[in-house]
């Protein structure tokens, strides 16, 4: 096999790669194996089959979630400064080639779920699928400046993905992490709406600086944000973690609060685009924290 070929092909790949959103899928896979963990007793580990399946089902699922996300919205990717350079509007692979790679990749990674992990993971990654592919891309982000709000559901869905795949149940834990990542949703996506507003506008979007302007915008980043500050404190106040978390997420909280309150007083594009870059630090760091606190509670 020639230089040529061997660079062609990695090319080739390198395009179907992107189309997974490899950044946004590895947000959710961390998110989905903390829930493995926090599952899983302290004194013990989670089984290594179920991290291993259940770590490239999740994945693959998500990928292919992505690509038919890129599907779908292609036209829309092509006006937009920020996504226009992806493989579809380029045209470097076809709407066909993406449809089967989607359904490969996904399917595989359902398969992943069944056979090594339990079902009620399968399906619960299938209706996360669904609820991202589906109603959130083709019925509400057209419709409605909702649509964040209402679709971070299937967003939020990552940990209790890992839950389930250790437990084969869903527990109230689980449903507090749930909630912490729909909360944590809106604020961070609004922050880059702001910046993208114009482009959003362009592409006949409805999102909610688009149809309701800056300023109502900013005072919604800044109210979900003091309510993800108190979602975040559950787990503390249910008892499934200790000090260790409670302050780290009072830190947390505090930055990001601070934040919201500066672009609510004092708006500029950097600004939202700091605080869009820090919301994805912030959730972050605070599974670490769980993480930490699990196997060290104080």
């Amino acid at each position: 096999m020639t230089t040529h070929t061997l660079t062609a092909a990695s090319h080739r790949v390198r395009q179907f790669y992107e189309l997974t959103k490899p950044r946004v899928v590895s947000l959710i896979v961390f998110c989905a194996v903390i829930g493995m963990f926090l599952a899983t007793p302290a004194d013990a580990m989670v089984p290594l089959d179920v991290l291993l399946a259940g770590t490239a089902g999740i994945a693959l699922v998500a990928g292919a979630a992505a690509a038919v996300n890129c599907l779908v919205e292609q036209h829309i990717d092509a006006i937009m400064l920020r996504t226009r350079r992806r493989p579809l509007p380029r045209g470097e692979v076809t709407p066909m080639q993406t449809l089967l790679f989607a359904s490969v990749v996904g399917g595989f990674g359902l398969w992943l779920l069944h056979s090594f992990v339990n079902d009620l993971t399968m399906w619960l990654t299938l209706g996360t699928f669904v609820g991202y592919a589906i109603v959130y891309t083709i019925v509400l982000k057209p419709a409605t400046p909702q649509n964040i709000v209402i679709g971070g559901a299937s967003g939020a869905m990552p940990p209790v993905l890992g839950w389930a795949a250790v437990n084969g149940e869903v527990h109230p834990e689980a449903l507090l992490l749930f909630l912490i990542i729909f909360a944590w949703t809106p604020p961070h996506f609004w922050a880059l709406a702001l910046y993208r507003t114009e482009e959003y506008k362009r592409a006949g979007l409805p999102m909610l600086p688009v149809t309701h302007g800056r300023r109502f915008t900013q005072l919604h980043v800044l109210l979900y944000t003091l309510i993800l500050a108190a979602c975040t404190l559950l787990p503390f106040a249910y008892g499934m973690s200790g000090m260790i978390y409670l302050l780290s997420a009072l830190a947390l909280d505090s930055v990001f609060i601070g934040y919201a309150v500066r672009l609510y007083r004092n708006y500029s594009d950097a600004l939202a685009r700091k605080t869009f870059r820090f919301s994805i630090v912030y959730l972050a760091l605070l599974f670490a924290a769980l993480l930490v606190d699990h196997y060290c509670m104080i």
